[in-house]
């Protein structure tokens, strides 16, 4: 507003008022940002009319400056996030031992999981054996239904298990890369670059939140 503000011819001092494009009755002690496009009434303290401040705005042009402060306001807000999301980093990670203790941490579940589906697949494979031993008795013939249906319950949990790993595995790709990108910052901020001056990478906004921690 300050440019605009600078533009207007300069009043004497008194009671601004006008009436917006939403029927409000504004007053201030200075022009009125609401009534750029429509004249205001600068009054005296006994209520007389004492001038009358034209327009000095087009709609168009309201329109247009109303969308410039509101993309500047929320710039400032993106700067002051950047901002508390690097102490933030800074006060979790002073040092990259830190950071590293914490990856290892949320590491270690999807790690244990996935060890655990190894282990459950080999136990399966050991359940599989005697039931294919038995199934080699009907070499050309249908298998009895339970034999058959124990078969298809081993292959079925190894798939899912085999299924869980991959999961599992993408899973340790998503937290190393996300650790990695937080290294990638944080060693900059301890190098001495200032909290909000380093850009944003394409995961940030979200990374910081969904990181296992």
């Amino acid at each position: 507003m300050g440019a605009v503000a600078a533009s207007w011819p300069v009043a004497a001092q008194g009671i601004y008022t006008c009436t917006d494009a939403r029927g409000r009755k504004l007053t201030s002690d200075r022009p009125i940002i609401e009534c750029l496009d429509r004249e205001q009434r600068v009054m005296n303290k006994d209520g007389s009319t004492r001038s009358v401040l034209p327009p000095s705005l087009t709609a168009e042009e309201r329109a247009e400056l109303e969308a410039k402060e509101r993309r500047r306001a929320q710039e400032r807000l993106a700067q002051q996030d950047a901002v508390r999301r690097d102490r933030m980093l800074l006060t979790r990670y002073p040092t990259e031992a830190d950071h590293q203790r914490a990856r290892e941490v949320a590491l270690d579940d999807v790690r244990k999981a996935i060890e655990n589906s190894h282990q459950r697949i080999a136990e399966l494979e050991k359940e599989r054996k005697p039931l294919l031993d038995e199934a080699e008795f009907y070499k050309g013939k249908p298998l009895p239904p339970k034999l058959k249906q124990s078969l298809e319950f081993v292959d079925v949990a190894v798939e899912a298990h085999k299924t869980l790993i991959a999961n599992q595995e993408a899973e340790l790709r998503r937290i190393n890369d996300l650790f990695d990108q937080e290294l990638e910052r944080l060693r900059k901020l301890w190098a001495g670059a200032k909290p909000g001056t380093l850009p944003l990478q394409a995961d940030d906004a979200g990374a910081r939140g969904t990181t296992l921690r």
